[in-house]
Formats: C-alpha cells, structure tokens, sequence
C-alpha cells in the first residue's frame, strides 16, 4: 500500500515537472522563428553527412555536419522572423519542383502517375489533369484562358 502511493506520488511530481518544462520551453519559443523547412533540411544533410562520415573516415566531413547542425540551431533561435523567412522563401523557390519528391516520394510517385501538370500559355499557371483521357481543353482557374492539352 505504502508503495503504490509512492509511486503515485513520484508519478505526479514526474507530471508536474514535466508540465513546468513544456510551459517554459513554449515561453522561450515565443517570439522565435521555430524549425521551418531550410532548418530541417539542414538538420537531414547533417545527419546524412554523419552516415557518411561513418565510411569515408574524412574529418571535415563531421565538422561540416556540425556546422549545418549548427546553423539550424542559430535559424530555429531566431528572433529576426523576417530575414529567417525570406531565406526559407528562397530555399523553398530553389528546389521548387523538386519539393513534394523530397518530402513524400510516394505520394509524389503515384501523383505523376495520375496526372499530367501544364501550363497555361497565357498567365503561367500550373494546371493538373488527368492522364490518359487523350486531348484536352482545359480552362485556366486564373485567367479563365482556354488551351488544349494532350494528356
């Protein structure tokens, strides 16, 4: 009996503690950037370094691992939100189409497979549709022009 209550004792000290430790990390988060997609970015090319650090025995490639852990630590730190935000609009303009291979293969993979991506010859903008259904005339949502696709 004297055990349980112990335990149970422990227990909500150890719930409190912990509660306490997320309400201050939220308080010294508040007003900072936080992890955005360059930040995480450089944290996975750190990590990928580190793999292959494991083989290639080359110290400057750790050093370089740690420098980009680094750098994701100053970006996620950050109070400066409007510099931090304009480079992660940079990055993400930077690898562009690439983006939705990096982040879901998958998804990305059967997307391709169902549907063709055009543009449209008067406004540039992307408009999805679906493959195999032969020629097309597909309106643009934007500036309602009408072209022809072959799908």
């Amino acid at each position: 009996m004297e055990l349980e209550r112990t335990r149970l004792m422990a227990k909500k000290d150890w719930e409190e503690k912990n509660a306490e430790a997320q309400r201050k990390a939220a308080e010294w988060l508040r007003g900072r950037q936080g992890p955005d997609d360059l930040a995480i970015a450089c944290v996975y090319l750190a990590l990928l370094l580190v793999v292959i650090n494991l083989f290639a025995k080359a110290a400057w490639v750790g050093w370089l691992a740690l420098a980009l852990i680094v750098y994701a630590g100053f970006r996620i730190q950050s109070k400066n939100l409007g510099s931090r935000s304009r480079e992660n609009a940079a990055f993400l303009k930077a690898i562009g189409p690439a983006r939705p291979w990096l982040q879901n293969p998958k998804a990305a993979a059967a997307e391709a497979k169902q549907f063709k991506h055009a543009k449209c010859p008067h406004c540039g903008q992307k408009v999805r549709v679906p493959r195999g259904k032969g020629r097309l005339r597909v309106t643009c949502p934007k500036c309602r022009e009408k072209f022809e696709v072959k799908a």
